[in-house]
């Protein structure tokens, strides 16, 4: 009976443990699913945990959105309130023509925004020669470079479908040349151009035309961000509007990154709390281009020297001037703002410390320690990796196969085998040992060059460092959605390694097409650091005085930097600058605000003349532009009666002491009103 009974008792035992183990491999399973399906949940979760740790704004300050200083933080720049997207054609505008002299078949060199110039230019281009326009191919996303197979180069960042469908009245587009004509293509017997950067109708009538006619087929290199000339000829209008309709509204991201920019948009708005987005535009091109390799002292000057070297002898950098004195450079407004300044002035002007400040750009040159002094007075400073999880930025590369890049070495000389093999053969010991083999070189692109010290050229790009490069137009995809989406946007740098306008330049064209009264601050880099040299030796202690003047060129910069970028952006790239061409004006807005101490019409109209823009909004936008004209109006309403706007600068709680009375902050606001618009 006792035999029985310790019997049973380890069978149930066995049970017991079988069944505990069946339970254990569901509850795995269910984990694993959880964690692979419901990607909105463990994203949200990891926000959650990572995000915004502060207090919630107005919840101490007494700062709410009807107050003065809101208005002034993130209210509308009044003086171009008035001003509306309009791209459509505004006389006769034919369809594309179904018998076309030919096909267009495009190759895009170029970073994010030259690729995106690109796509404007090559679309006006084919429709001025009557071209049936292959989509383009971007060459830092063709298979080559390591992506993934599942998508083709334009689609890697583009979605197709919206381009052709938002076309099809514009521009004939096909997906690929037939397959004679690819034949040929393969066999490198199709006539080809290098473009020229800003080509001029005349050269494309006269050059390229007749070969197009005569081969039926034409290939397009575009290296340099532009392949037409930014300006047209008055009889040439409609192809500017065209240029509009391509930027604004063709281009479209592919599905799965807009979703993911989407996202991080969403949770950056999460809080309730506006934000400003920051962009950098401190890249290793564009600081060698205009000789500001001072601002750094450590291997990044060298990095930055190696770069302007390899422009002088490519005829990129006119002259010879290796050595430029980076000081100069920056009093004259010709380097970058740092972070750090950015910071101060954002600071100075009244944002507080707990402002959510997004910093876009695939890359920040010398890495995150440029960030600090940012962060230092801003707690709530984010980019794209820190609103997404890993999972989340790699779906959007697709399936990539694995790299195994492990610097495979190259077989010895046949001189060094003789060498070794007569070593082994030598007479008796003791003899010298030989020396070493040599150890392969690892470079990281993210961490220590140590090609610097050792070579005047770069070493070619492995294929791990090409993918990099494909995947840095998507980060920058998903940093142009939310930079053009953000309540405030400054750039700290607008040009890029070839003098041209570069990313933040395109944001800032497509929030003035998009919403011209959103605040886009242009400082004059110039004049911010004039203003930060008469503060160098107290640069966090300001006094009341600096702080004005730093808050009134900011607020005339909104006016008079757009008006500035008129002659000096547009000229370059257009869609930086997409106005007059593209906006129209509401037909009932008379210049005036509630307040007639802080606005005049003469001042509206002062800034529409400046910008030149004559064309009225067409009758069918009218009625939705009143009811918007009417709720903002209730709303000013209100402001105009508040008088709890708070202080400025940097505060007691964030560490700092400057402070100013409510009646002080009411005054600037009216004063800054007056300023911004003059003209």
């Amino acid at each position: 009976m006792k035999g029985e009974g310790k019997m049973v008792l380890k069978s149930k035992m066995k049970w017991v443990g079988l069944v505990g183990l069946v339970l254990s491999a569901i509850s795995l399973f269910v984990h694993f699913l959880l964690a692979r399906f419901t990607e909105e949940g463990v994203s949200e979760f990891h926000s959650s945990i990572t995000i915004f740790p502060r207090r919630a704004i107005g919840e101490s300050l007494n700062f709410s959105k009807t107050s003065a200083m809101y208005r002034r933080l993130w209210g509308p720049v009044r003086h171009l309130e008035s001003l509306h997207p309009d791209a459509n054609p505004r006389g006769y505008y034919s369809d594309p023509n179904s018998d076309t002299n030919g096909f267009v078949f495009v190759r895009i060199q170029g970073g994010f925004h030259e690729i995106r110039n690109s796509i404007c230019d090559v679309v006006a281009v084919s429709r001025f020669l009557n071209a049936t326009l292959v989509i383009p191919e971007i060459q830092s996303t063709t298979s080559s470079k390591g992506i993934s197979s599942q998508f083709k180069s334009f689609a890697y960042l583009y979605n197709e479908d919206q381009f052709m469908a938002a076309l099809s009245k514009d521009v004939k587009v096909v997906k690929t040349l037939p397959k004679n004509l690819k034949g040929q293509r393969k066999k490198k017997n199709i006539p080809s151009f290098k473009v020229p950067y800003s080509s001029s109708p005349y050269y494309y009538k006269h050059h390229v035309l007749p070969i197009l006619k005569k081969h039926s087929v034409v290939e397009l290199v575009v290296s340099d961000g532009g392949c037409l000339q930014a300006i047209l000829p008055p009889d040439l209008e409609e192809y500017q509007r065209l240029r509009c309709r391509v930027a604004f509204h063709a281009l479209r991201f592919r599905q799965e990154v807009q979703e993911l920019a989407t996202k991080i948009l969403q949770r950056l708005r999460a809080p309730g709390q506006p934000f400003v987005a920051f962009d950098p535009g401190m890249t290793r091109d564009a600081l060698a281009y205009h000789g500001c390799a001072e601002l750094f002292q450590d291997v990044h000057t060298e990095l930055i020297q190696h770069k302007r070297q390899w422009m002088i002898k490519r005829g990129i950098v006119k002259g010879n001037n290796l050595w430029v004195n980076s000081a100069k450079q920056r009093l004259k407004g010709s380097c970058p703002l740092m972070p750090e300044e950015i910071g101060i002035i954002l600071r100075a002007y009244g944002y507080l410390g707990d402002t959510i400040i997004y910093v876009s750009g695939g890359e920040i040159f010398g890495g995150q320690r440029t960030l600090i002094p940012l962060r230092a007075m801003f707690e709530n400073v984010v980019d794209r990796t820190s609103l997404s999880i890993l999972w989340e930025l790699s779906r959007i590369y697709g399936r990539e196969a694995n790299l195994f890049e492990k610097n495979p070495r190259s077989p010895p000389l046949v001189e060094e085998e003789m060498k070794v093999e007569a070593w082994k053969t030598a007479g008796p010991r003791p003899r010298p040992l030989p020396p070493p083999p040599a150890r392969p070189k690892s470079y990281n692109i993210e961490g220590w060059w140590g090609w610097v010290a050792e070579s005047d050229n770069e070493p070619d790009s492995t294929v791990m460092e090409l993918r990099t490069n494909a995947h840095k137009l998507l980060w920058e995809a998903i940093d142009y959605v939310i930079c053009v989406e953000a309540d405030v946007f400054i750039p700290g740098f607008d040009r890029d390694g070839k003098g041209h306008p570069n990313f933040a330049s395109l944001v800032m064209g497509h929030r003035l097409y998009q919403s011209a009264s959103s605040k886009t601050y242009r400082p004059d880099r110039k004049e911010v650091v004039r203003l930060l040299e008469e503060i160098s030796d107290h640069l966090y202690h300001a006094n009341h005085t600096w702080l004005m003047s730093v808050r009134k060129h900011l607020r005339k910069r909104l006016v008079d930097g757009l008006v500035e970028a008129s002659t000096k952006s547009k000229s370059m790239s257009f869609i930086s600058h997409p106005v007059p061409e593209c906006s129209c004006l509401r037909r009932d807005y008379t210049g005036k605000s509630i307040n007639a101490s802080t606005s005049t019409p003469s001042s509206h109209s002062q800034v529409i003349a400046a910008l030149r823009i004559v064309h009225f909004c067409p009758a069918w936008m009218e009625n939705d532009l009143t009811l918007q004209t009417k709720d903002k109006e209730n709303e000013e309403a209100l402001d105009e009666d508040d008088s709890t706007s708070s202080g400025l600068f940097f505060r007691k709680s964030n560490g700092y002491h400057e402070d100013l009375s409510n009646k002080e902050e009411t005054h600037l606001e009216d004063q800054d009103e007056v300023e911004g618009g003059d003209r």
